[in-house]
């Protein structure tokens, strides 16, 4: 066979992989369509687990204002009809987990959107309903609620004459629902309704609308468990226990300090570079999984004094392979009586520099910033003022900003910049603003320049915890002997 034959039976690879179609090697075919920031809609064939005849899967990466990039898809098949769609986060597992609450109080509230990932809880807290983790939705509170009914329904005429009390009492709670969703009262309808959403994954999200009251919305972020890393994928069952020994080497330090506050000594000593009082001179450090590559590295945990206010532990995770670095401040003691409120007037830039402790139970509130941060935002921080409205700024620019600035409308971007410009004076110094901090566990502190004289420009009053709040922490069902020793009045 000649040359030129081997030519006409073999082409040359580069020849072959120019007549090659990338996309549709690969699957995905490019349908034209975009949406309204120009993100194009792909479509893949797919096996239709209805009737296992081939339909259409589309694709649309997409961002959420004040949220961050999802994946929408959405699967039909034109032979037997049947159609099914599903939301994925474009991001990673995020460092922390989630929880968001929105109360309903009217028919609007229920065209709210909310992202729910696979990994999300949602629970109707006066209903009385809770939807387990499962598939992630791109939808709304009516359209989460509406869903329940259709699943509640599907097998009703079946359990109707096979299981009649059942069947009853499923009707009662499917009316409920209806009911609530048209906001009738009247017959058997809950307004208002709590949702919570809560995601150990952080990739879940409820609407926020700007300027609503603030008691409607709330978002706090949280330390996921052992176990929650486990349900994620996210680390070993052998990993999972390092963790529980970690946390309780922490309970043990905590119940040191509440002994030590009995007990009061001079242990320690006082460095001559601080004036925080190293507890016992002692460093602990436990194996731990990095929250950003999750390889293992380790946290460090120091107990300190500061002075003039109660004993915390400081922990410190540096992952020494993708450099992410974090800290985590927990209070230690007894449960007071009473909550605390700390109200500080910032009149000049030397204010900055103050020591300031957020717990995680802490609210701050800045009226002439229109800031506030509900409980669980930021986690425990210990840091300056100067370097908590750092903190804020850094996080809500490049949530609402960095990302979503091009899709938010022109009042509410106008709303936006002009809150930010207005945080950015406080921390250059050129304004003067009011911080209050109302702890319930009065585990939160802003630093007395004057001590131990006390502060003109600061005021500090105990308050009593409501109901609500005993329960939000646990203290309704936590009856112990210690606990109930702080009840009754101190003596020294």
């Amino acid at each position: 066979m000649t040359g030129s034959g081997k030519e006409n039976f073999f082409a040359s690879v580069g020849d072959t992989v120019e007549t090659i179609d990338h996309e549709k090697v690969h699957g995905l075919v490019q349908t034209g369509a975009a949406d309204a920031e120009g993100h194009p809609v792909q479509e893949i064939a797919s096996l239709c687990m209805n009737c296992h005849e081939d339909g259409v899967t589309r694709l649309l990466l997409t961002s959420i204002p004040y949220f961050r990039e999802i994946v929408l898809m959405s699967f039909e098949c034109p032979h037997c009809g049947f159609k099914n769609s599903e939301i994925q986060s474009a991001s990673e597992i995020q460092e922390k987990g989630s929880k968001y609450l929105l109360k309903i109080e009217n028919k609007q509230d229920f065209n709210r959107q909310l992202v729910k990932s696979e990994s999300a809880t949602c629970k109707f807290t006066e209903l009385d309903i809770e939807i387990p983790p499962k598939r992630g939705q791109l939808t709304t509170v009516e359209g989460l609620l509406s869903e329940m009914v259709e699943d509640l329904s599907s097998d009703q005429p079946a359990r109707k004459n096979l299981q009649p009390e059942i069947y009853e009492k499923i009707e009662d709670v499917i009316g409920k629902i209806k009911a609530t969703i048209a906001c009738d009262t009247t017959n058997g309808g809950v307004l208002p309704l709590t949702l919570i959403v809560d995601d150990p994954a952080g990739n879940s999200w409820i609407e926020y609308v700007p300027g609503e009251a603030t008691h409607k919305w709330s978002h706090s972020e949280y330390t996921r468990t052992a176990d929650q890393d486990v349900f994620l994928g996210l680390i070993s069952e052998e990993q999972a226990a390092e963790a529980r020994q970690r946390e309780l080497a922490i309970k043990a330090a905590q119940e040191k300090i509440a002994e030590k506050s009995k007990n009061p000594s001079s242990s320690g000593f006082i460095s001559d570079q601080t004036d925080i009082e190293n507890f016992e001179n002692e460093v602990q450090t436990f194996h731990a999984t990095c929250s950003s590559c999750y390889a293992p590295c380790e946290t460090h945990m120091k107990v300190v004094n500061i002075p003039h206010f109660k004993d915390v532990i400081i922990m410190s995770t540096t992952c020494d392979k993708c450099g992410y670095k974090s800290n985590e401040v927990r209070t230690g003691g007894a449960i007071p009586p009473k909550g605390r409120k700390v109200t500080l007037k910032v009149d000049d830039p030397e204010d900055l520099a103050r020591d300031i402790l957020k717990s995680e139970t802490c609210g701050l509130v800045s009226p002439e910033l229109n800031l506030d941060l509900t409980p669980g935002t930021l986690g425990g921080r210990f840091t300056t003022i100067e370097g908590l409205l750092r903190q804020v700024y850094d996080e809500l620019y490049g949530r609402v900003f960095t990302q979503t600035s091009d899709s938010l409308e022109s009042e509410t971007k106008q709303r936006w910049e002009s809150f930010f410009a207005k945080l950015q004076d406080a921390i250059d110094g050129k304004i003067k603003f009011t911080i209050i901090m109302e702890d319930p566990l009065a585990a939160s502190y802003i630093q007395n320049i004057y001590a131990p004289d006390d502060d003109p420009n600061m005021t500090i009053e105990d308050f009593e915890r409501t109901h609500e709040q005993n329960e939000d922490l646990g203290l309704l069902d936590m009856v112990t002997e210690n606990y109930q020793h702080d009840q009754s009045p101190s003596t020294s």
